[in-house]
């Protein structure tokens, strides 16, 4: 499969319209369809179907998207890494992770490096562990920021000088609110909200003491700052980390520490054997150095 070919597909992909696409592209219809259908012979598939006002994608355009977009993206972050090879240390440094607060750590090692070198640019992911270690495996991140339990046998990594506690976020009018902290009891027949990644955590099992099958999972969330809203509107109780969410006077909402006490400390990975560019080079050094002053 040709690059060029790919980028021709996404765009008709995302303007549901070989007109439009061939307009955007600067290129004829007739050679466009042309290359779509000799894309279509040569993987076997149909990949359109060419309704009347738009073309949608079947089942394997929507794979061959997908997939499209890794490669391309993959080939753009090494094309521009080769380009500054040769350069002053400029660059993009793709960084992934999860809901921390100890993301601010990475935002001033990031601060801190842009006044020395203030050609390095950001891209910043956000992601479940599962999100985050699925496209530093394929290369299209450079860091991930992961959030205890993980797998580390597949990584390089520093283990970051702080950790996040579990808790439950909840309206500040429900009866638990007036408690210092949550116990397990206390949630056994209350509607919760909890993260995917929760579910694999066996620590937080053996916590609730109840596999989760017998507990009220009302809904699961990726990301806790859409799940809030669920929990200001009286839906449930979240299960989350502290320090993600605005608690402050008149929001409407209190978090409350679980009892004992569950707390997860927080690695930033790499690929083992992993060559960085200049830019990441410094990245990571900056990282370690902001540690050692903490």
């Amino acid at each position: 499969m040709d690059i060029r070919v790919m980028r021709y597909f996404l765009a008709i992909a995302r303007e549901e319209s070989m007109t439009r696409a061939a307009e955007l592209l600067h290129i004829s219809q007739p050679p466009l369809s042309r290359q779509m259908k000799e894309l279509e012979e040569e993987l076997g598939k149909q990949l359109f179907i060419r309704g009347a006002k738009k073309i949608t994608l079947t089942d394997e355009g929507v794979i061959l998207r997908k997939r499209a977009e890794e490669m391309l993206e993959l080939l753009d972050k090494t094309t521009a890494e080769i380009k500054s090879s040769d350069r002053e240390i400029d660059g993009n440094i793709c960084i992934g992770g999860g809901e921390t607060d100890v993301f601010s750590l990475i935002a001033k090692a990031a601060n801190d490096l842009q006044k020395t070198y203030p050609n390095i640019t950001y891209s910043i992911f956000s992601g479940d562990a599962a999100h985050i270690t699925e496209r530093l495996d394929r290369g299209l991140i450079d860091f991930g920021l992961l959030v205890e339990p993980v797998d580390l046998q597949k990584y390089d990594y520093v283990e970051l000088p702080a950790r996040d506690t579990w808790g439950v976020l909840m309206p500040e009018t429900c009866a638990l609110a007036d408690k210092a902290a949550v116990t397990a009891e206390n949630l056994w027949d209350k509607p919760l909200i909890i993260s995917r990644q929760t579910e694999q955590d066996d620590e937080m099992m053996r916590w609730l003491k109840r596999d989760f099958a017998a507990l009220k999972i009302a809904a699961k969330y990726d990301l806790i700052y859409n799940a809030a809203h669920f929990v200001k509107a009286g839906f449930g109780y979240a299960i989350a980390l502290d320090k993600l969410i605005n608690i402050s006077d008149g929001c409407g909402l209190v978090f409350r520490p679980l009892s004992p006490q569950i707390s997860v400390g927080l690695y930033l990975v790499w690929g083992r054997y992993q060559v960085f560019t200049k830019a990441a080079q410094k990245f990571i050094e900056q990282v370690k150095l902001s540690i050692e002053q903490k």
